[in-house]
Order: C-alpha cells, then structure tokens, then sequence
C-alpha cells in the first residue's frame, strides 16, 4: 500500500526521505471517513555484539507497510482490506522531538480525542522546546 504526500496523488519512495528522521502521517477509512493520525520513524536502532561489545546502529524501519499502532484500526486493515484505506503524510520531520510536536499537534488541532470520528483514544508527549525550535 501507498503513502501519499500532503494530499497528493504522488507516491512518497525511500527516495523521498532525504535527511528527514519521520513523519506525522493520517490514515483515513474511504468508506467510513474515520481517521487515525500518528508518527512514524524511518529508522530503527539496532543492537548487535561485534568482538564483545555492543554496538548500536539504525536500520530501516518497516515505514513502508506500517498501519499504526492503534488496534481498532489494525483490525479494520485486516478484515476490510487494504484498499479502503488511504495514507497520508502530513509533515515530514527532522528530529524525534519534531514528529512528537507534530503529531500532538494535529491531534488536538483536529481535536481527535474528541471527536469519534477518530481512531485515536489517547496522546502522550514530552518535548522540550529546544528540541523543536528551528526543526520543523
């Protein structure tokens, strides 16, 4: 399945990420309207022993088949298909901080919380604001 960039019709590819470390995203039910917004990273951090020693690296994250983290949603995917579903990318972002802010943001901005409309039933977030200033 596809991800779409701000509400285009142009697939995003890896080729497409640049020096971004994620992005904020929304997945909408076609048939439904039901929505769920959520951040994603690029990468993942991996942890191997070379001579005895751990070593950290990142790694591709599974970004291109990610349906969120959310159970009701991931349950619609599988029972209703992929098809019915459209992922949208709503701010690509620099930093860790930077998705979190984001992702909040478009969260009570569309008051998703609120509304049971959407997927979403809960936000959580701890950002300082020098890790955002100047990233998004």
């Amino acid at each position: 399945m596809t991800w779409f960039y701000h509400n285009t019709t142009k697939e995003f590819t890896e080729e497409d990420i640049k020096d971004y470390f994620g992005f904020v995203y929304l997945i909408t039910n076609t048939q439904t309207g039901r929505k769920y917004i959520g951040k994603k990273f690029f990468t993942k951090s991996k942890t191997r022993q070379i001579k005895g020693k751990k070593k950290k690296s990142r790694v591709s994250s599974d970004w291109m088949k990610y349906w969120g983290s959310n159970t009701e949603l991931q349950e619609e995917v599988k029972l209703l298909g992929e098809g019915i579903f459209r992922r949208e990318i709503l701010h690509l972002c620099k930093t860790r901080s930077a998705c979190s802010y984001m992702e909040t943001f478009e969260i009570f901005n569309r008051q998703a919380l609120l509304n049971d409309s959407f997927y979403n039933s809960w936000v959580t977030c701890k950002i300082h604001k020098s890790h955002v200033l100047g990233k998004i």
